[in-house]
């Protein structure tokens, strides 16, 4: 079995109620509680989008479904590998822009070492963490979206040519925006809410 992603966001004041390391513990907490209805048999499932919980904490944070994933972390992997065939093709505004939103997510970044938690906010992430940014590290994030989307229009043809993939995940153009496209989403509504975005494996 591969692995996982859940991506949540939460409300930063809510999690600073406890010291930075235990502030992910938390939200991971609150999740995985039963009065959230998130774990009931007979909870719907939600192919895309946000999913809202009940219970105590249910006002603090939010699960957001990525379609055509599974929950699979793969998605987001090879979305990464597929920036790296065609990375080196773009224009330097797109080329920056998308390279400061995926090693700000997922991406290992074009030397490897690309750090994806907000460690003043979060202290050091624990086992399962994969992704933890503060408010601010989301609106630089959702900046470099910004920046980013008028442009992936220009990708298409080197995209086609040098990082699709036929029957791979992500292995075309259309995938590949379309999962930047709900990472925009998720940005966006953590923004909007001031609030933090996690990304947690189990």
């Amino acid at each position: 079995m591969g692995l996982d992603i859940t991506v949540l966001i939460a409300d930063p004041s809510w999690l600073a109620r406890v010291p930075p390391r235990e502030r992910l513990p938390r939200l991971r907490d609150a999740w995985y509680a039963d009065e959230t209805g998130l774990w009931d048999h007979d909870a719907p499932v939600v192919e895309g989008g946000w999913v809202w919980p009940q219970g105590s904490d249910g006002a603090f944070f939010a699960v957001y479904e990525f379609l055509h994933t599974l929950g699979s972390f793969k998605a987001h992997f090879w979305a990464g590998q597929r920036w790296e065939r065609v990375r080196d093709h773009q224009d330097p505004l797109l080329r920056d822009a998308l390279d400061t939103l995926l090693s700000g997510l997922f991406w290992d970044g074009p030397d490897g070492e690309a750090q994806h938690t907000d460690t003043a906010f979060f202290g050091e992430a624990g086992h399962g963490v994969l992704l933890a940014r503060s408010p601010e590290g989301v609106r630089e994030l959702a900046s470099a979206w910004g920046r980013a989307l008028p442009h992936l229009g220009r990708m298409r043809e080197p995209f086609s040519e040098r990082a699709a993939v036929p029957d791979g995940w992500v292995g075309d153009f259309d995938a590949f925006t379309d999962l930047l496209t709900q990472w925009g989403h998720v940005l966006t509504e953590a923004v909007r809410r001031g609030w933090c975005v996690v990304g947690l494996s189990e």
